[in-house]
């Protein structure tokens, strides 16, 4: 798999194809895979040391998660356009207005401490250009945030989007880390 992983994919308690999807979607977030680049079946098969039906099934259930697929030509990882992630942002900026709203009324001490636990983490890792793992953090952070709006239909929403946010703002992490950290900051006081 990758050389930070010393778990093999049979090992994770998960059904495989979960666990194939999980690790080629940190891998495009990661960047070993680039917008546009093309994905075939039996070299990720050979790569993760697991058969192509795992594969296959993992391919199709990351079609929402920035995937495009053509019959008969495989997998690709889609090019983001400026356009597209300017849409993606202005609809999750829009959703996470109502999260913030609903989290000030409905979060609980656990959830607040947890939401600075992750800013805090967040800010030291800025602080010290240890920008590497934002992407992670920033996304457990919304996730956090949206659970403690306690709106399973919101919370849902935002998860489906989750990944392709990750992804795109790995892209923009070293211009917009500090700006972004600092707003978690306002948000959670």
């Amino acid at each position: 798999m990758n050389g930070d992983d010393t778990t093999t994919i049979g090992v994770r308690h998960q059904p495989l194809r979960r666990a194939v999807q999980d690790e080629l979607r940190r891998a495009i977030i990661a960047g070993r895979y680039a917008q546009g680049e093309r994905l075939f079946e039996d070299q990720i098969a050979q790569e993760l040391e697991v058969s192509r039906n795992p594969v296959r099934e993992a391919l199709q259930a990351l079609a929402i998660d920035g995937f495009e697929l053509e019959p008969r030509r495989g997998a690709g990882v889609t090019v983001v356009s400026k356009k597209r992630a300017e849409e993606l942002f202005e609809v999750r900026e829009s959703l996470e207005g109502l999260v913030a709203r609903l989290a000030a009324r409905r979060c609980t001490d656990e959830q607040t401490a947890e939401l600075r636990a992750i800013v805090g983490r967040g800010l030291t890792k800025v602080a010290s250009g240890q920008i590497e793992t934002l992407p992670d953090l920033n996304t457990r952070f919304h996730l956090v945030l949206s659970a403690s709006a306690d709106n399973s239909l919101l919370a849902a929403e935002l998860g489906r989007l989750s990944h392709v946010i990750e992804w795109v703002y790995s892209k923009r992490v070293i211009e917009r880390s500090a700006d972004s950290w600092n707003e978690h900051d306002a948000i959670v006081s």
